[in-house]
This record gives structure tokens, sequence and C-alpha cells, in this order.
């Protein structure tokens, strides 16, 4: 073979292995770009804040419907279990594995006065028990691509008139209740990854604010002539003093006794809740939810306790579907 020959050779061999760097170059640039692109992704998925929702209140915020079927109350009638294995709904089926265990949501977290962790039944204001919290979170958690957090500071037989009275109502204010309401949800985000390791590094968005109260105000007259002034006083504090103007805010009625209530306060507190609503101030981001047809008559409920709404899970689902509904016609 002649030096030419050779030389020709071995400039073409060149010139393969140039052109496979060349290629091997493009192929990991592409690589390492797809791989950067990925990151930046998740990144932005991570910066995205978790939804916080404070669900506030009395006794039906804490909520007593019962969970576990009772065959010696009304056959189990208006229990989730029952609602779960007997309604044929959906929505209350789908709660339930196969194995009759109830189901976590995997993007809803709740805390409650120190009870914690992923949103499931139980939550209410016993562990055999829920509340609003579980309808709402169904709601929210369903809509929102982000996490969603709802802080729930609720305790029984609080008046809106003294325990959460709001700063500027005067008087005795602010009520110890209404303190919590602010610093804890203050501490709670701000503390959040240690609370939940889920959002360690992830900033969180207060997003609104659930108010299920009245019962307190209602069996005092002078409590329920100030309700519709207190309310609307208490929305305008929490708002400034969790820094955040026009928080969407949603009033779940106080409609224990159903379309058949005739007590006068009853009636006149109800009026001053849907009253607020209607304040040209709030119009945009005020809701007020009607409850009275969610009550259910003790004759397909765990209890008798009306003032309970009959201790009906099927009732405080429904309230709290109605106020995420709410909620997300404000938000959206």
């Amino acid at each position: 073979m002649c030096l030419v020959d050779c030389l020709n050779k071995e400039s073409r061999f060149v010139m393969m292995n140039r052109e496979l760097h060349i290629a091997l170059v493009i192929c990991l640039a592409s690589l390492e770009g797809n791989l950067i692109a990925q990151d930046a992704i998740v990144n932005a998925e991570n910066e995205k804040p978790v939804k916080v929702f404070l669900l506030a209140g009395q006794s039906n915020m804490e909520g007593a419907g019962v969970v576990p079927a009772d065959e010696t109350k009304n056959g189990g009638q208006g229990s989730l279990e029952y609602l779960a294995r007997h309604s044929g709904v959906k929505e209350f089926a789908d709660l339930m594995r196969a194995d009759g265990s109830w189901k976590e949501r995997s993007d809803v977290w709740i805390h409650y006065l120190g009870r914690k962790g992923k949103l499931a039944p139980g939550f209410g204001g016993r562990a055999d028990r829920i509340g609003p919290e579980l309808g709402f979170g169904v709601i929210v958690g369903d809509y929102f691509e982000e996490p969603v957090l709802l802080i729930k500071l609720a305790w029984g037989g609080k008046s809106l008139a003294v325990d959460f009275r709001p700063p500027s109502a005067g008087g005795d204010a602010p009520g110890t209740y209404y303190q919590s309401l602010v610093t804890e949800t203050r501490q709670l985000m701000e503390n959040s990854g240690t609370e939940f390791p889920e959002f360690e590094g992830r900033r969180l968005q207060l997003a609104g604010i659930g108010w299920h109260q009245g019962w307190n105000d209602r069996i005092n007259q002078a409590f329920n002539d100030a309700y519709e002034t207190n309310l609307a006083h208490l929305i305008r504090d929490l708002r400034r003093d969790l820094n955040q103007p026009g928080l969407p805010f949603v009033i779940a009625e106080t409609g224990m006794s159903g379309e058949s209530e005739t007590h006068p306060r009853a009636l006149s507190l109800m009026k001053a809740q849907a009253a607020v609503a209607q304040y040209p101030e709030f119009r945009e981001n005020v809701r007020f939810v009607g409850t009275r047809g969610f009550f259910r008559p003790a004759e397909v409920s765990p209890s008798k306790q009306a003032y309970h709404w009959n201790s009906n899970a099927e009732t405080y689902y429904r309230i709290g579907e109605s106020m995420g509904r709410a909620m997300l016609d404000m938000v959206r």
C-alpha cells in the first residue's frame, strides 16, 4: 500500500472520530439540557406556595358527625360508615378502601389543636367524628395542584360577642380566642416545616378563612343583636392582623334546626350572617352559605342533638363541601 493511501485512510479515520466526538458532545448536551429542564419543572412545582385555609368557629366547626356505624342508633343511619357502605353515593364510597379502612388524602394536610396529619375522617371534635373540614378539604384538594394545609381552630361553647370578640368591636376586646386565631395561625405558618416535614423550605400562602359559629350568640339577646356588627369587625380585623387584605371569607349559616326553625333569635342571627356578605365592601370576597337544607331529622341520624346537627355526618360533610365551593368561587 502506498504512502498516499495510508494517509488518506488515516485522515478518514480521524474525520470519523471527530464526527463521533461531535455527535457525542451534542447528545450529552441535549441530555444535560433535558435534565436541567426537568429540574426546572420540579423546582417550579416546589416554588408554588402551599395553599393554607383557616377553619374557625365553635363546636359545630369542631364537628360532631359520627364516623363509625352503631346499629343500635337508627341502624347506623347518618354515620359516615353507613353513608360509605349503603347510600350509593360515590363521593362517600370513595372515602373508604375495599377493606373498610378510611383513605387519607395525599395532597391535603390538617392541623387541629395539636392533632395533625393527612386529611381523613377523624378530625372532628373527637377522633371518631368529622366536622366541615372533610368536605371542604375534598373540594379544595381536588381543585388545587399545590398542596393544601387546613388549620382548624375551633372550641366549643364560644361566643363572638366575648370569646372571639375582634379588637375593633371595642369593649373588652380582643377576646382570648380571637387572639388565639391570630397567634396560632401565624405560628403554624412560620413553623410549618417543623409540624410537617413535607413543607420544609416551601412557601405558604394563606388563601381563605371559613367560619361556622353562632350558637352561643343566639342564646343571648344582647349578643344576638350585636352579631352582624361583630362579624363584620371580625372579618376586617383578621384580614388586618394576618396581613391579608381582601382575604376570602366564607360564613356558614347557623341553621341547626333546618327549615322548620321558628325561634326569633335563631332567625335574626342567620339573617345577620347573610347580611354581612352583602356589605358593599365584602361583595367580592365574602360569601354566605345557607345550611338549613343540610339538616337531617333525628330518625335518620345518630343522635337527637339538634344543636349539633343530630350528629349526622352527611350534614357536616355537605356544609364543608358548600364552604369549599364558595371559597373557590372567590379564589379562582
